[in-house]
């Protein structure tokens, strides 16, 4: 009888391993050298190497599909609201988890050093480039060239530019390529996937090397970071989300209250996907019009996931400050708009907090070891992102029947009163 171990697992188990491996090369100097030069150090290489190569692909033919799949009238007026308040509210998270990473310093002390396979370039040097000049180099010269040098903030530009175009399209034009271009991201979750199964090995060198280097302490910054991720967690959630809540006329403890029973299964079993119908179910009975709820939650899990976008920042941030690289304001305001743009073109791609990992630091030119010292650790992290994921996408639909009544683009049987949708009854002719 086969016994399956999920991808998390295995990680946790590379982990594991790998730390052993490197504690015993850390005591047997005379057989390190070997080992890291000629077994380890390529090991892991290989799954820096593999996740790069992935990246432009992927993010360029989601963001394309994102933009163009579903044309320009297809979302009206509740999905172009939903895209606005989830754009904002994720860019805030991103900026909070920048925040709190900047005044925490999980990473501070780690001492890493960068190898061969990855060049920590900031986006900014100190600031001194200009953010002019910055924003003017996201323009690509040549598409072709950026996809080859993978300048992520170029293809970035290019692929929302290219996808505005496509919606433009009349269907009979337009749907060949979107069904192309579908079938590219497709084959790249199929991609993504076989990367995936490899990250175990990957992980287990990558943390062997850093072991047996710089010795079992080094470790000590990831528990900082995840206690760090539990605090920001719960403060985002009844601060921030509490001042959205409040603004639409609800209460934040009223919510979770409601919603106790979905974030408690997403929490423990660090997935989302399995509380959407019930989510659906309760939105809609605490009166949300249905025509909301079936846009707004479902997108939602795509572009709303402000507990991935936390982490993104501070994940990002914990990652240089492991490595003694300094991001200067410049640099951390490119970086907000890097990780709002890679959050949303990789949000249904197994294993996508890697990959939104991996697209930040491959843009903004940081070590892409820094994934593996996440990866290893990150099912702990996973529980309460997920869980403020979803209680994001709980809150979502309120505000927007609240943003719709308040406009009057509610039915006339339909309005928004007290947080609650209240049936009124047509007059009779």
């Amino acid at each position: 009888m086969r016994i399956k171990i999920n991808l998390i697992t295995q990680i946790a188990i590379g982990l594991a391993v790998g730390i052993c491996v490197g504690v015993l090369l850390n005591h047997f100097p005379d057989y390190k050298g070997w080992w890291i030069e000629q077994v380890l150090q390529p090991a892991g290489d290989a799954f820096i190497k593999l996740m790069k190569m992935i990246i432009v692909p992927l993010v360029f033919s989601c963001m394309v599909v994102g933009i163009a799949g579903s044309g320009k009238r297809a979302l009206g007026r509740v999905g172009t609201k939903s895209l606005v308040y989830f754009f904002v509210v994720t860019g805030v998270a991103i900026i909070f988890g920048l925040l709190i990473g900047n005044v925490l310093q999980p990473g501070a002390g780690a001492g890493f050093a960068v190898s061969s396979a990855s060049e920590a370039v900031p986006p900014v040097q100190n600031g001194s480039a200009g953010l002019g000049k910055v924003l003017l180099g996201i323009i690509p010269d040549n598409v072709v060239a950026a996809m080859a040098e993978a300048k992520l903030l170029s293809v970035l530009f290019f692929a929302i530019l290219f996808g505005v175009a496509l919606s433009t399209l009349d269907e009979p034009r337009r749907q060949p390529l979107v069904a192309v271009l579908q079938t590219v991201v497709d084959t790249m979750f199929k991609v993504t996937h076989m990367v995936m199964a490899y990250s175990p090995i990957g992980i287990f060198a990558l943390i062997a090397v850093t072991v047996s280097t710089f010795g079992i302490d080094s470790l000590l910054p990831l528990a900082k970071l995840i206690a760090i991720t539990y605090v920001a967690v719960l403060f985002f959630a009844i601060v921030v989300l509490g001042l959205v809540a409040k603004a639409v006329g609800e209460n934040i403890f009223e919510i979770i209250k409601a919603f106790k029973g979905e974030l408690i299964l997403a929490f423990s079993s660090a997935s989302s996907a399995t509380v959407m119908p019930q989510l659906m179910a309760k939105t809609e009975a605490r009166g949300i019009p249905r025509t909301i709820t079936s846009l707004v939650i479902p997108l939602g899990y795509s572009f709303n996931l402000d507990g991935a976008s936390l982490f993104a920042g501070l994940g990002t941030l914990f990652i240089a400050q492991a490595y003694n690289i300094e991001l200067a304001l410049a640099d951390q305001v490119m970086l907000v708009f890097i990780m709002v743009l890679t959050s949303k073109g990789a949000a249904g791609v197994p294993g996508f907090m890697f990959v939104i990992l991996t697209a930040t630091l491959t843009a903004a030119g940081l070590p892409l070891e820094g994934v593996a010292l996440i990866a290893g650790v990150y099912r702990l992290m996973d529980m309460p992102v997920t869980a403020l994921n979803v209680l994001g996408n709980a809150l979502a639909p309120i505000v927007i029947a609240k943003w719709e009544s308040r406009s009057g683009s509610l039915p006339a049987e339909s309005r928004v009163h007290g947080g609650d949708v209240v049936v009124m009854e047509q007059p009779s002719r």
